[in-house]
């Protein structure tokens, strides 16, 4: 399993690619907004002849979707979220002007996913963790043979996901990662949706929002 990260658009979110051997791929979090990183996402998959086979979302903040539509022009995949997560596509247009971004109408899902739900894409599996608190239908997407998680917005290294935006809950957000991500092996990797990677161990030993 090999992992390509592109920090994109001025929130510098984390986009990730996820392909094997097979060279069958998914995309998360796809936020390129102009041309210049549509163009550098596209060059990486056509360069490694990579297969696209599903875009996830981990949550669908307006910052974390800037990208879905130019994945749907290019590959006719539509989004695959949480069922939680359509008001924000609904609402895109307007949350978009609230943060300087102008885009047009988001490409709607016709798939969901849920708690525990496998995903799979070449010789991968991924397991979806119900995380919500930073925003409803919020989720992690967790390789347990390769130890690591996809968390989005949820967990950082040493902080966590803001609950200050429409369906954010501190509460909530606190009790998702005790509940979904802690219980996960210590030496499993956190890679993050904004900033660097970290651990399971390094954010229940330093992080101080989880003490």
């Amino acid at each position: 399993m090999q992992l390509k990260i592109f920090p994109f658009n001025p929130f510098q979110v984390n986009t990730y690619i996820l392909f094997d051997k097979t060279k069958e791929c998914i995309i998360i979090d796809p936020s390129c907004y102009d041309g210049k990183e549509e163009q550098e996402l596209m060059n990486f998959i056509q360069e490694n002849e990579l297969k696209p086979k599903m875009l996830l979302n981990t949550h669908c903040h307006i910052d974390h979707i800037l990208g879905n539509n130019f994945i749907y022009r290019s590959f006719n995949l539509k989004p695959v979220v949480h069922k939680d997560s359509v008001y924000f596509l609904e609402n895109a247009i307007e949350h978009g002007l609230t943060f300087g971004f102008q885009i047009e109408p988001p490409v709607m899902p016709e798939k969901f996913i849920a708690q525990d739900q496998l995903i799979t894409f070449g010789d991968q599996q991924l397991k979806v963790l119900e995380t919500p608190g930073h925003a409803a239908g919020s989720v992690c997407f967790y390789h347990e043979k390769e130890k690591f998680v996809i968390a989005g917005d949820v967990l950082f290294q040493q902080g966590i996901g803001r609950t200050d935006l429409p369906t954010g809950d501190y509460d909530l957000l606190i009790r998702s990662i005790h509940d979904q991500l802690l219980t996960l092996p210590g030496d499993v990797k956190i890679y993050c949706g904004h900033g660097s990677s970290t651990t399971i161990d390094q954010e229940k030993q330093h992080n101080p929002y989880l003490q």
